[in-house]
């Protein structure tokens, strides 16, 4: 029985290759499943112009190479240009002014940070033991897991 030479089906497995990184791709949004696959037409070009299997895939890597390192950072920093620079989420933290609401040592308490979030807090190392008592201001220098580390600052209003 003689099988058929399934190399000459080589089209077939390009073209889902290809399909299958541009939906990959629609899913991350990295760039890099889009210069594989564009690396891969390659491959596909050379299959239709009767290369044989090795040189197609030689093509493809070469191509998805390249394109990796000489188109995606550009469109990465382009799609980048004109975000917002403004800091979220824990990098929003740090800095932030607060009040203590819980007396706060440097085993634990609460504060009160200027966006309104009542956070677990404990006194940095660098500001030496002791007790801040209700209303004393206070600022992040850190985020330990779900713990708000703060140093006393001086009152900026009489109380």
């Amino acid at each position: 029985m003689l099988l058929p030479d399934l190399t000459q089906y080589m089209w077939i497995v390009w073209l889902g290759f290809i399909v299958l990184c541009v939906i990959i791709e629609l899913l991350t949004l990295e760039f890099t499943f889009l210069m594989i696959g564009v690396g891969s037409l390659g491959g596909l070009a050379a299959n239709l112009l009767g290369a044989p299997w090795w040189v197609q895939i030689l093509i493809a890597l070469v191509l998805s190479v390249l394109l990796l390192l000489l188109i995606r950072p550009v469109l990465l920093r382009l799609t980048r240009k004109g975000a917002d620079p403004t800091p979220s989420n824990i990098a929003a933290l740090h800095g932030m002014a607060g009040r203590v609401v819980v007396p706060l040592s440097e085993h634990g308490g609460q504060v009160k940070l200027a966006n309104g979030e009542t956070w677990t807090a404990r006194l940095d190392a660098s500001a030496g033991s002791g007790v801040l008592e209700v209303g004393s201001p206070v600022a992040v220098t850190a985020i330990s897991g779900s713990t708000a580390v703060v140093v006393p600052t001086e009152r900026s209003t009489p109380q």
